[in-house]
Parts: structure tokens; sequence; C-alpha cells
């Protein structure tokens, strides 16, 4: 049996970049608009970081990938000389 926090998480993982950073754009038009109640915010709050660090998640993997293609022809042109 899995619990509701372990199913958030693993569709929280399921979103792309381009979903996640929609979603925390009305997260934070939300907040700062205000009008909602100190539970609506908090639980805001909370989901809004839980997007930051799938954003993060996927731009530092696309860093790697980046770092790892820009590496490469240099390691290549290394072995050959």
């Amino acid at each position: 049996m899995t619990s509701t926090t372990d199913e958030a998480a693993g569709s929280a993982d399921a979103l792309g970049y381009e979903q996640a950073r929609d979603e925390l754009i009305e997260v934070v038009r939300r907040l700062e608009t205000g009008g909602t109640t100190l539970e609506e915010s908090l639980a805001l709050w909370e989901r809004g970081e839980e997007l930051a660090k799938i954003c993060r998640r996927w731009l530092d993997g696309a860093r790697a990938r980046l770092d790892a293609a820009l590496a490469g022809p240099e390691l290549d042109e290394d072995t050959e000389a």
C-alpha cells in the first residue's frame, strides 16, 4: 500500500519541465494575488517548493547533458593526437 505522499511524489516526478514551470508560475500568481486562507497559502507554498525542485532537476539534467556533449569532442581530439 502506498501513501498519498508517495503517490504525489510519483506524479510530480512525471511532470515535464514546461508543465512544472507553468504550474509554478500559476502558484506564484495565486500567492501574489492573495485572498487565500493561511492553510491554502501554505499548501500553495509547499506545492511551489516541490515544483521548483522538479524544475531544478530538469535544468541540472540538461546542464549535465550539455556539458557531456561539449566535453565529448575535446576528448576525441585529445586521443587522436
